[in-house]
């Protein structure tokens, strides 16, 4: 009967110590990314499977993939998740969603879980901090690709929007149709893809000479839009922004109801700018000129990279980034 190829074989056969390859398999952060090429291609010449990996085939049979989204009442991340359910029906899994709900607490709570229902692998759509949900999760040894987000470490898959380029190019586009008091508003400002989006409009604003102003507001459904739309009519007109870039569409059609409902006109007398291209932004009361982000493709690029991760726990590391567009509607051009 051939031996098993052990954690020795492979230290001896990359030349470094039993310690260097555990680190290499459980705490790779701490090792240079040449050792961790060096002792991963002699895993592979030697057709070792690494313990945590062979324990994870043992009992993490649920044929289950775990999923968190900030706010499943988002219709992005609805589509997310379809994207990643289409991806994991094709390989025979299942996908186990878990909403966030804007809660850090709430993203601890499902991630222990994910643990105890024994899911082969966890996407992981951060709230706020990455590293947290990372560790978590790769204690327990469960392989993670990060979506809508991006590994600070560089250690992990992801999948994920170029959020400062979006806001960027939408901020770029009211100071050409000559909109000079813009305006974004988004959610707390420790949400990742928001403050992204943030910086990436008040990149360009400033660009052109203009400063912007910010709002943060506690939540961003249609609801904190109307109210928040209503504080601006208030507003002396001279002092209130022409153009608004907002954070999601949800929050961005709030906005023009509350201005339609007042008799300020859009985009005559302000232009609106929504973010993700949800169904809302085509039915809203003035059409949203919109960033669209591709969720659909987004959870399926992900679930894909995640089933490799499972197959092969050594599998090398993805990094893949959307480009943003710009869909241009009725709520800044008329």
């Amino acid at each position: 009967m051939t031996r098993r190829v052990g954690i020795r074989d492979v230290a001896q056969h990359a030349g470094v110590s039993i310690a260097t390859v555990s680190n290499v398999l459980n705490r790779p952060d701490r090792v240079s990314a040449a050792l961790r090429d060096r002792v991963s291609a002699s895993a592979d010449e030697l057709g070792y499977v690494p313990m945590p990996a062979a324990r994870m085939l043992r009992a993490r049979n649920s044929r289950l993939i775990g999923i968190t989204v900030i706010n499943v009442a988002n219709p992005f991340y609805g589509s997310l998740i379809a994207g990643a359910e289409s991806a994991a029906v094709t390989a025979g899994m299942r996908v186990f969603s878990g909403n966030i709900d804007d809660d850090p607490q709430q993203e601890r709570d499902h991630l222990g879980l994910f643990d105890s229902v024994q899911v082969e692998g966890a996407l992981i759509s951060p709230f706020a901090d990455t590293r947290a949900a990372v560790h978590q999760m790769r204690g327990h040894g469960i392989p993670v690709v990060l979506v809508d987000a991006v590994d600070e470490d560089g250690l992990l898959s992801s999948v994920s929007f170029d959020n400062r380029a979006a806001a960027a190019m939408a901020a770029r586009h009211v100071l050409e149709l000559g909109r000079r008091r813009v305006m974004f508003a988004g959610s707390r400002h420790e949400v990742t893809q928001v403050r992204e989006r943030e910086q990436g409009a008040r990149d360009a604003v400033e660009a052109a000479g203009l400063t912007l102003a910010a709002e943060r507001l506690p939540t961003t459904d249609p609801i904190s839009g109307l109210e928040f739309g209503a504080r601006l009519v208030a507003m002396d007109p001279s002092e209130r922004p022409d153009a608004i870039l907002c954070s999601n569409d949800h929050l961005a059609a709030g906005i023009v109801r509350a201005f339609t409902n007042a008799g300020v006109r859009v985009p005559e007398d302000i232009a609106v700018v929504g973010y993700d291209d949800t169904p809302l932004a085509q039915v809203a009361a003035v059409p949203l000129t919109t960033v669209r982000q591709p969720a659909f493709e987004m959870g399926h690029s992900a679930a894909q990279l995640l089933l490799a991760r499972i197959a092969d726990p050594l599998a090398e590391r993805e990094t893949i980034v959307f480009a943003p567009e710009l869909v241009v509607r009725a709520s800044t051009i008329g």
